[in-house]
């Protein structure tokens, strides 16, 4: 890829857009398998995860890696390569120029495969995230191409491996983003002290981080063998009795025998082990689990036991009743039912209080780090929040894990953002991303709706048909939760509303708004979300609103960027969401953002985007403080949760 094929493309641009847009609503490819890896009796797990060799393309010359065959042999053949840990995101780790490079890098490992995996079994790679389009090698020989960030991907590599000796896998990654890619960038050139560079350009507001950012996993499972579980669940009207519905799919040449008919065991144990429900399908591979007295699961305060989780043990039998395979997964039952002034969980109304969020930390960017996972739940609890978003991309599937084991709810956001420009190919890599996501978050109880896009350019004339056909391919593949997108743009512009279940807006009053002006809060809020219900018909959310601050400045008179603004901003949304909460179907308040983040460089920030309640090292500023009261206050009024006994710090008798 040369610098004449930038240019190229940004011609063809200008000509694309210049034309009428026609939208077809084609078909996409679909996911299959994708089972997070789990050991069992029949399949065991490898991780790959450590410190990988490295080197970086030259930008005005991507593909020459490609045209070498750099992965035909070990990259320090081809280039001096440096370590790179993994999972991580490879731009924050070097200290030259690497956070800015735009194009391809490479990564490459030995590791073993034991003998023992030669016999009567399959083998599996799979890539928890790598962003934003990977090319993958084993032994020199191309594996799978993959192109979406934050989404996982595998591929059989059983024939390719050897077995009881070295083997060496190969990664190409490319972090260039345009207006056909999700979520969308440009790449443009522009002249430097030495000639000539290429400059990757985004308008969403935070840092293209890219590499191998989730965990490399090489799994076994048996020759025939469980594909893919969906599980679906139901509650009796009096939450008494639980149905569990799942359906298996099995890969494998037994699956094709005519006199062999596979079934499936199926049991369910509850958190301290014991059986509560157990069938026998037929050969379809699905059925129903009957749960007398079921524990429902329930999000964080609305219940003393939030997040209750059941084991489903699905076993896959042959006609003689021999074992072939076991896995095993974690299930929440609850229901979810919505219409056009509430949004229900298990019957109760909810009341969303969360966060808009990024997966990001210092050094190891949007890389996967448990450490850091688990911080950030305990501030989640602690705060008293019972929801987020993930904003604006799909999270690890670790994070949502243990969403479903803290009772989280999760509005699961596609990569799409700041989208505009429509054209069918964008389009289908839109459709992709949110097959993909629904794919692997199905059965997460936390999941409770999906986002189909942040801040698109909604006023566009293409938008309406546009997102039609998104929230409609949404729907098909899943209709057991509604639909939403953040929208931006004024209700008297937006077109993509009238396809949504559920409207949610962002807005920044006092900041990027009437900056400083602290009296013209309040009464915007509560105007522009009585204007989108009285638009739409449909509940609403105020899905992003806060303020740039910095950790230790102090003001007062409160001042932008001081931490006494930010509380004082807080306050007077939380006014308008208490008047909006008395009309039944305002349903949420989201802050923007939980913590501290990295951005592009720019003159409007410093460090990053400085409007979380937490710093990037999360620690809390004031506004968390007067946030963790509010959360609880609504926790007691609408759910009956206790306070926390250092809510209040003692003053006096």
């Amino acid at each position: 890829m040369s610098l004449s094929f930038f240019s190229l493309v940004t011609g063809l641009y200008v000509l694309h857009f210049s034309i009428a847009l026609i939208l077809v609503n084609k078909e996409v490819p679909q996911t299959r398998g994708m089972l997070y890896p789990r050991e069992s009796e029949t399949r065991e797990v490898r991780s790959l995860d450590g410190i990988w060799n490295f080197v970086r393309s030259d930008q005005a010359n991507p593909t020459q890696g490609v045209r070498d065959e750099w992965y035909a042999k070990e990259l320090s053949k081809s280039r001096p390569t440096i370590p790179m840990p993994v999972p991580a995101s490879y731009n924050d780790i070097t200290t030259d120029n690497l956070r800015d490079h735009v194009g391809t890098v490479w990564y490459d490992r030995k590791f073993f495969v034991p003998r023992t995996w030669a016999k009567d079994q399959r083998i599996w790679l799979r890539f928890g995230s790598v962003h934003y389009e990977a090319y993958v090698w084993i032994n020199g020989q191309k594996v799978v191409k993959h192109e979406m960030g934050h989404l996982p991907f595998e591929a059989e590599v059983t024939d390719l491996l050897n077995y009881g000796a070295e083997n060496r896998i190969t990664v190409m990654c490319d972090n260039a983003l345009i207006q056909t890619t999700v979520p969308q960038g440009r790449i443009t050139e522009v002249p430097n002290d030495e000639g000539m560079t290429i400059v990757q350009s985004y308008t969403f507001d935070f840092f293209n981080y890219a590499g191998i950012h989730r965990s490399v996993h090489l799994y076994t499972t048996p020759r025939t063998f469980i594909e893919e579980v969906e599980v679906t669940t139901n509650l009796s009207k009096d939450a008494s009795v639980g149905d569990v519905f799942y359906s298996v799919s099995v890969n494998g040449s037994a699956a094709n025998e005519a006199d062999n008919v596979l079934h499936i065991q199926a049991n369910l144990y509850d958190k301290e082990g014991i059986l509560v429900a157990n069938a026998t399908s037929d050969g379809k591979l699905g059925g129903q689990l009957q749960v007398n007295q079921v524990k429902p699961w329930w999000p964080y305060l609305m219940h003393p036991k939030p997040g209750y989780l059941y084991e489903l043990e699905i076993k896959l039998l042959a006609t003689n009743e021999e074992l072939l395979d076991v896995y095993r997964l974690k299930v929440g039952i609850r229901t979810l039912s919505w219409d056009k002034k509430q949004f229900l969980i298990n019957g109760k109304p909810i009341y969303f209080r969360g966060f808009g969020r990024h997966e990001d930390a210092d050094i190891r960017g949007k890389g996967l780090d448990n450490a850091l996972m688990v911080r950030d739940f305990n501030l989640l609890k602690w705060i008293g929040a019972n929801s987020y978003r993930t904003s604006h991309y799909p999270y690890s599937e670790e994070s949502m894990q243990f969403a479903d084991e803290h009772g989280i709810m999760i509005i699961d956001e596609c990569p799409s953002v700041d989208t505009e420009n429509y054209s069918q190919e964008l389009l289908g890599k839109h459709k992709s991303s949110l097959e993909q996501l629904i794919h692997r978050d199905r059965n997460h109880p936390s999941v409770v709706m999906w986002s189909i896009a942040n801040e698109p350019r909604t006023g566009s004339m293409s938008a309406d048909s546009y997102f039609e056909l998104v929230a409609n391919f949404t729907r098909s593949l899943d209709s057991s939760r509604p639909i939403t997108a953040a929208i931006a743009v004024p209700h008297t512009q937006d077109k993509a509303g009238r396809s949504l279940d559920i409207i949610s807006f962002n807005r920044y009053n006092a900041w990027y708004s009437n900056t400083g002006r602290l009296d013209m809060v309040t009464q915007n809020v509560i105007d522009e979300a009585i204007a989108w219900n009285k638009h739409y018909n449909k509940p609403i959310i105020m899905s992003e609103y806060g303020a740039d601050t910095l950790e230790g400045l102090h003001m007062q008179p409160a001042y932008v960027w001081s931490e006494e603004f930010q509380t004082e901003v807080f306050s007077r949304h939380f006014k308008a969401f208490d008047e909006l909460r008395k009309k039944g179907w305002f349903i949420g308040e989201f802050v923007w953002n939980f913590a501290d983040f990295k951005t592009a460089q720019s003159y409007t920030r410093v460090g990053g985007n400085k409007k979380g309640v937490f710093t990037r090292a999360r620690q809390p500023k004031a506004a968390a403080h007067l946030l963790r009261k509010r959360y609880f206050a609504l926790g007691r009024d609408l759910d009956q949760c206790s306070f926390p006994e250092d809510l209040y710090t003692y003053i006096a008798t």
